[in-house]
């Protein structure tokens, strides 16, 4: 236990300590807030903050929107097309809202396919604006369109726990609808409500890719992207991630203590089990045309990336669709360096990634449930602190990492003292420079890079984990232990057999989320022989000529492989699958 907290710590707390360190750290090594309240007092910068404020609030409003009445009519009644629509309301998930942006940007920019189907059917007569001013319309649309499936697996989880007696008991004494919902349903599922929301709101707070995509740089997390070659010279970078990392964790502590948060007791578990009811041939139809159309629109940028990726160079502009299509995207993205190169760094990284999870994650997952030593809850919240800490503050902690001892600078003092002269000379200039560096003029992110994928996607190794070993009776492993077994003999035999479709579905969602992550990928890889997928794909938009259509292609190479993974996911953890997802 006290080796795992400490390996969690050294890669969760520690990049964290540093990155909070540099934002208070004055010249001469003592304690200021001048760098802070600098940020603060900046125009630009503090407009940045309130616009990645906008965007993340707007984001989970319209995930919140989306995602409630589809998880009612879902775990409440029965329609034509129920279990087809379940599945297909995931489809989100399986493109990263950055590669979105661009089919999105297709469709709805100045020249895009909506403005011209307008101006087509003569209703306009000059294109609208629909991406916004700098595109934050366009990033809120794509990041709500992406996200509210975590909201909506977390109410549905919420509501299946709900006693359908309570809801009766209110129709009989004549409450309508609205005030059902209002006075019974929200405060029991607030827990979920929450869970789901917490998750959306750090999530599109500090989402990097998607802005930089719409070239939309009045943001907060662009701005701390744009500061990273800084860091060496400048507090401001890091002071600006304190700023982002402080107002994310109070809003989450807000959250946590406000009245009703939690909901109330157990008496709101469900005493009995399938509850649904079977809607008539109007409400049955018009619920799976309400599902059809969420799903249609969520898979507009879908669409948007496929036949930007089918498109000839130039020949999708100012029309509905591409004026000629062509397989030569494919082509390149197969053979293109950069992109090959992407694909190997990725499935090396995310692979390494994945069995530093399982490697963990089974160890934390046993401690958590079997164990009753203290500090579960402490390893319990390591684990999921993940998901409830910026990606972006991650990356830049790991960054902040490298520029101090071991691998760079002077052995630190409270550290030589204990050292003979002799070793801390042999120490000094850090000694494991070689082994990670990101700024330096032979960079090394590949060590960096492995520990940051690990760390982002272990709560959801550990929590299908989690799931499996509470569904699994302990008896066998008691009666193993009883007969002499030992401990590795029976997570051999016994353990890792019984919660393999767990560890499966955990390491498949943990394989497919490493290989499209994109604030480590975009911060930590900086020179072009160690871009991973993400990074390859935003460089390669971003180049003139046929670069936007590799970037397309290799896209929706990726769109392919988180479809295949949530799949496979889904129909292991069912409707546990929700529980991955909550901070």
């Amino acid at each position: 236990m006290g080796g795992l907290l400490t390996v969690l710590g050294v890669l969760l707390l520690y990049p964290i300590w540093l990155t909070v360190r540099g934002g208070f750290e004055s010249q001469d090594g003592g304690f200021t807030l001048y760098h802070v309240l600098d940020v603060l007092r900046d125009p630009m910068l503090r407009g940045g903050l309130v616009n990645a404020l906008m965007i993340a609030t707007a984001t989970t409003v319209v995930s919140i929107i989306i995602s409630m009445p589809l998880a009612i009519l879902a775990a409440r009644y029965d329609f034509p097309g129920k279990a087809f629509f379940s599945a297909l309301i995931l489809i989100p998930l399986i493109l990263p809202p950055f590669v979105g942006a661009i089919g999105v940007r297709h469709l709805l920019g100045r020249s895009g396919s909506m403005n011209a189907l307008l101006q087509d059917w003569g209703l306009i007569d000059a294109p609208l604006d629909f991406l916004g001013d700098g595109g934050i319309l366009g990033v809120i649309v794509v990041e709500a369109l992406h996200l509210y499936p975590i909201l909506y697996l977390n109410l549905l989880a919420a509501l299946a726990n709900l006693d359908p007696a309570l809801d009766e008991a209110a129709r009989n004494v004549g409450a309508g609808g609205w005030t059902r919902f209002r006075r019974i349903t929200l405060p029991l599922v607030r827990p979920g409500l929450f869970a789901g929301g917490t998750i959306t709101f750090i999530w599109s707070f500090t989402e990097l890719g998607t802005p930089l995509m719409f070239e939309f740089r009045r943001v907060t997390p662009v701005q701390i992207f744009d500061g990273l070659k800084q860091m060496e010279t400048s507090a401001e970078p890091f002071a600006l991630t304190v700023v982002m990392l402080s107002t994310a964790v109070l809003l989450y502590l807000a959250g946590r203590v406000l009245p009703g948060v939690k909901g109330v007791g157990a008496s709101a578990k469900a005493s009995r089990g399938d509850s649904s009811q079977r809607l008539g041939f109007l409400g049955g139809w018009g619920t799976s045309l309400l599902f059809a159309a969420v799903i249609g629109i969520a898979s507009l940028p879908h669409l948007g990336v496929v036949l930007a990726s089918l498109s000839v160079e130039g020949q999708w502009y100012q029309s509905v669709l591409p004026r000629a299509f062509t397989l030569q995207n494919y082509e390149e993205a197969l053979g293109h360096p950069l992109a090959v190169g992407s694909i190997r760094n990725s499935l090396i990284l995310a692979g390494l990634a994945v069995l530093l999870d399982l490697v963990i994650g089974v160890v934390a997952a046993r401690l958590i449930v079997r164990s009753r030593l203290r500090g579960r809850a402490l390893l319990d919240a390591f684990c999921m602190l993940p998901l409830a800490v910026p990606g972006l503050v991650m990356a830049f902690g790991y960054v902040a990492m490298t520029l101090e001892w071991p691998f760079r600078g002077p052995v630190p003092d409270w550290l030589a003292w204990m050292m003979p002269a002799s070793l801390v000379n042999a120490l000094d200039d850090g000694p494991l420079g070689w082994a990670a560096d990101v700024l330096g003029a032979d960079p090394n992110p590949m060590p960096l890079l492995v520990v940051a994928y690990a760390v982002r996607r272990l709560p959801y190794v550990v929590r299908s984990t989690v799931a499996g070993l509470e569904q699994t009776p302990v008896d066998l492993e008691e009666a193993a232990r009883g007969l002499g077994a030992r401990g590795t003999t029976v997570m051999r035999r016994i353990v890792l057999p019984l919660v393999a479709a767990n560890l499966v579905a955990g390491g498949l969602l943990a394989f497919s989320f490493s290989m499209l992550e994109v604030s480590d990928s975009l911060i930590l890889a900086q020179r072009a022989s160690d871009y991973p997928i993400t990074k390859a794909i935003y460089v390669l938009f971003e180049r003139l000529g046929d670069g936007p259509g590799i970037a397309a292609a290799m896209g929706t190479w990726a769109m392919l492989l988180l479809a295949c993974t949530l799949i496979g996911a889904s129909l292991l953890l069912g409707k546990k699958l929700g529980a991955v997802f909550r901070a």
